[in-house]
């Protein structure tokens, strides 16, 4: 009794403990980061939790593959009270007599030899339980390339939100530049209205640029599965730049095939068709059990009192028995037959799923030279287009240049502003997804 209290005790703890971990752990942040995208959605994501629940549940069956080698023992009992009219010498001839007994007895049947049956149940419950975990993990594989490429969505909304943020700031200087000219009558009436409707552009651009941010904050959060009245808010990391040095093709195709989730899964469910077929052929094969058995009983028409009559009619049982099967009109060979085809099956999905995969990490590195290749161009171009309109600007201080050209360089930097930022965020979310085929976790 002790020892089950404590069991109790630690029971109530543990869980206690766990709940607690759990409970921390899926409390959202005050400012996001990716690795806490990426963990909260691994905790809280309901179709991982789904997959986690079909886990336990192969757990379960494993658990019971497990303890069915074990012997089964049960219990009977039984009462019985039988009332029966005995002639006597009395008034009206008979009386009632009434007769009282019990049964006792303890059954218990162990599988000697059941064509490995049990042992091969056993395998593809364990096979199973790694299966679901693999499919959760392949679901949290996708999930994570989700979050990826809506998180650097919002930061590249971000980031061109803060740069029509300063470019309306440039335009509401030069609009005073421009009134002071125009009071001073430098410039005309239609040039100063230049001025006005840059103003009006530079603004109708920042709303077009903070809807997208909030449109791409918004996918993000469904993504995360987050309710619609939380405030959520992205911590920007301090820099982010996209890596120039990746891995060779051939070893990032070896490297996904070696580490990836769903090759595991279909090698497993290869293995899983072999050990099916090993239970196919237990139907051919003959089953053992013994049986034994305790059994006692008590009647009160005997003279002996209760538990000198157990004592007394104590009895044991000993059993045993074969299954042999003989014709079962050809069910053995159409399940072996079955079988067999799985079993190429299985082997035919594993491939696929290799060239698929192999597939894949190729279009990732193709994807990754052209995002660089396109970073690399745009980058010299925002380099080149920048200077032009800085020198643009001071020509315009100090008047030297019409508002035309103005307005020309000022679209050409914005455009290739634009473009860096796009070429830029697309270069580091293939290198991130390229890395995370090879097994390198994303990260910031």
């Amino acid at each position: 009794m002790k020892k089950v209290f404590l069991l109790s005790i630690c029971l109530f703890l543990a869980g206690s403990a766990t709940h607690s971990q759990s409970g921390n752990l899926a409390e959202p942040p005050h400012a996001w980061t990716l690795q806490e995208c990426i963990l909260y959605a691994r905790q809280n994501n309901l179709q991982v939790k789904t997959g986690r629940l079909a886990a336990s549940l192969a757990m379960q069956d494993l658990l019971q593959a497990e303890n069915n080698r074990l012997p089964s023992v049960s219990g009977s009992l039984s009462q019985s009270w039988v009332r029966r009219q005995k002639s006597a010498t009395t008034i009206n001839g008979t009386q009632a007599q009434g007769s009282f007994s019990s049964n006792y007895g303890v059954n218990s049947a162990f599988v000697l030899y059941n064509g490995g049956l049990l042992h091969n149940t056993i395998k593809a419950n364990q096979l199973l339980v790694q299966s679901a975990r693999l499919s959760v993990e392949e679901l949290t594989n996708e999930i994570t390339i989700s979050l990826t490429q809506a998180f650097l969505d919002v930061l590249l909304a971000q980031e061109n939100t803060t740069v029509f943020k300063e470019l309306l700031t440039t335009s509401e200087t030069q609009l005073k530049q421009g009134k002071e000219r125009y009071d001073a009558g430098s410039i005309s009436r239609k040039e100063f209205l230049q001025f006005e409707s840059q103003i009006a552009a530079d603004r109708y651009n920042l709303v077009k640029a903070e809807n997208t941010y909030r449109l791409s904050l918004l996918s993000l959060k469904q993504v995360l599965q987050l309710p619609t009245s939380y405030e959520m808010q992205i911590a920007t990391p301090a820099q982010v730049e996209p890596e120039e040095a990746i891995l060779a093709l051939p070893l990032a195709q070896q490297a996904a095939l070696d580490t990836r989730a769903e090759v595991k899964n279909q090698e497993v469910g290869l293995t899983l068709a072999q050990v099916n077929r090993d239970l196919a052929k237990a139907g051919r094969l003959p089953a053992i059990d013994l049986g034994a058995g305790l059994f006692s009983g008590y009647s009160n028409f005997q003279s002996f009192k209760y538990f000198s009559q157990l004592n007394k009619n104590l009895y044991e049982t000993f059993s045993i028995g074969a299954s042999i099967p003989l014709f079962s009109r050809r069910q053995n060979k159409t399940n072996l037959a079955k079988a067999d085809i799985a079993i190429e099956q299985a082997k035919l999905a594993l491939e696929n799923t290799r060239i698929t995969l192999t597939q894949q990490v190729e279009q990732a590195y193709l994807n990754l030279q052209n995002a660089q290749a396109q970073y690399r161009t745009a980058k010299e171009q925002l380099k080149a287009t920048e200077e032009i309109y800085r020198i643009t600007q001071e020509q315009l201080r100090y008047g030297a240049i019409n508002m035309v050209e103005v307005l020309l360089q000022r679209n050409n930097y914005i455009q290739s502003v634009q473009t860096f930022n796009q070429a830029k965020y697309t270069a580091i979310l293939y290198n991130k997804i390229y890395q995370f085929y090879t097994g390198v976790p994303i990260n910031f």
